[in-house]
């Protein structure tokens, strides 16, 4: 399970509940992030479908505990191409 909460409107706490235990992340979404990459998705849409696109990749241990969300093309150039198809499940 991935909880979304909203800290501020470009901050967001995020909480992975995936077998045994749970880790935390501070993410940030610039606006300009999320018009580009969203399509119109709230940003908690987004940060949801980016943390499946990246538990599919690595266990949530290894996800940093704060970041951009525009660092996760640094690690997977993939990313952008793919999101939108986790943002329409």
């Amino acid at each position: 399970m991935i909880e979304v909460s909203k800290n501020s409107e470009t901050e967001f706490e995020v909480r992975v509940l995936v077998g045994n235990g749970e880790s935390r992340h501070l993410v940030t979404v610039k606006p300009e992030t999320l018009e580009s990459v969203a399509g119109g998705r709230s940003a908690e849409e987004l940060i949801r479908a980016s943390f499946e696109f990246l538990l599919e990749r690595e266990p949530k241990e290894a996800i940093m505990s704060r970041f951009d969300l525009t660092v996760i093309s640094r690690y997977f150039p993939e990313y952008e191409a793919e999101i939108g198809g986790y943002l329409r499940e």
